[in-house]
């Protein structure tokens, strides 16, 4: 019943709710990404959802416009990675950055808990995923999720998408609201961010 139905109303209630209460902090954001460095205040990106629907994940802009596509790709080793922009730092130490993925949540695309959503083209294409990894895409992405509380970008995607097979075994509103506390926890010791 939970992971069916109350789950996303849930998801749908809180998210309206964060949005409007933090609009103010949305408004300030925008303004210093656009002050700070040339682009769109919003980095939009294709990401894979549930059953391998793609969709595009909304971001505060953190880096330079195509950073993808310089230096190391989609791998940033550490905060001093010049792709970075200096709001960019902010948002990213504070994981502000991920706000706008409440958006993704009301539009349906996502959860507030539930595995991180991978680029379409890394670790995998959604067709090259074993039976057992595809597990991880039977329920929405989230903003947060059982391997961010566990491992954060510490570990290798195979460890994290063996720990969102476990999250989708036994998803319950219990371990949602563990997840959220741990998360926000997480979020002010800053660990393994990077």
């Amino acid at each position: 019943m939970y992971k069916r139905f109350i789950k996303r109303l849930l998801d749908f209630i809180l998210s309206l709710l964060a949005l409007i209460v933090l609009s103010p902090l949305f408004l300030v954001i925008s303004i210093s990404i656009k002050v700070n460095s040339k682009g769109p205040v919003f980095f939009l990106q294709e990401r894979l959802g549930k059953n391998g629907k793609v969709f595009k994940i909304i971001k505060f802009r953190t880096m330079i416009v195509n950073a993808e596509h310089i230096g190391d790709g989609l791998k940033i080793k550490s905060e001093n990675d010049n792709r970075i922009t200096k709001v960019g730092k902010i948002l990213r130490k504070t994981s502000l950055d991920e706000l706008p993925q409440l958006i993704n949540v009301i539009k349906g695309d996502m959860s507030i808990v539930g595995p991180r959503p991978p680029v379409t083209y890394y670790p995998h294409k959604f067709d090259k995923y074993s039976e057992k990894q595809k597990k991880r895409f039977e329920v929405r992405p989230g903003i947060t999720g059982l391997a961010q509380i566990r491992v954060r970008n510490s570990a290798s995607w195979d460890e994290r998408i063996e720990i969102d097979v476990e999250y989708v075994k036994k998803v319950t509103f219990t371990q949602d609201v563990i997840i959220i506390l741990k998360t926000i926890m997480q979020v002010l010791k800053r660990e393994n961010v990077y």
